[in-house]
């Protein structure tokens, strides 16, 4: 079952990789950035976080302790608060990298582009605010992307919202369609 997952996310990558590819003049994503780790929820499913443990068990021993001691803490956080949606720095951010780059979950492998949600209205990074993806098209007083920034920018491209939601892209059609099961969804502290 995690060999057809591992098949999913080949051709998922493949995708992903023209998107970014395509929307390039509005990507400012940099090795170190790191801000859609910092401050999330998270979201994975239970075959995503078995692979993620694959990834885990192949890092040296200091490296699974750092990540052991901040999920030890980040738990802790959690006990203590009563905000509803609880968010938090991912465990597995070290350096500002991520340690299972290649066994991270798809929610981080499709951060930075828009997505499209209800309606087909496109669901803008929240680092676009930051002066990063899409920043350069978007119109900070309505929140949405400016056809005349757009314009003024002379691209060839336009800025586009993809079909990857997280819900879409863990639906129970994909699962029939590669041949696995995605399991239980929760936040990735709450598999740790």
């Amino acid at each position: 079952m995690l060999n057809n997952y591992i098949k999913y996310l080949e051709l998922l990558n493949h995708k992903l990789n023209k998107f970014f590819e395509q929307q390039k003049p509005y990507i400012f994503c940099q090795k170190g950035c790191a801000k859609c780790c910092q401050n999330g929820e998270y979201p994975f499913t239970e075959i995503e976080f078995q692979l993620l443990k694959l990834g885990f068990a192949k890092l040296p021993q200091d490296l699974q302790q750092k990540i052991s001691d901040n999920i030890f803490a980040i738990k802790a956080q959690k006990a203590k608060s009563n905000e509803k949606v609880f968010v938090y720095e991912c465990p597995f951010l070290i350096n500002n990298e991520c340690s299972v780059y290649l066994y991270r979950g798809i929610i981080c492998r499709t951060f930075g582009l828009m997505s499209a949600i209800e309606g087909n209205r496109p669901k803008i990074p929240f680092c676009s605010r930051e002066g990063l993806n899409y920043s350069n098209v978007l119109n900070k007083e309505t929140d949405v992307i400016s056809s005349e920034l757009y314009k003024k920018l002379n691209l060839d491209v336009e800025p586009v919202a993809y079909n990857i939601d997280y819900e879409f892209l863990t639906s129970e059609n994909i699962e029939r369609i590669y041949g696995f099961k995605f399991g239980d969804k929760k936040a990735l502290i709450d598999w740790c």
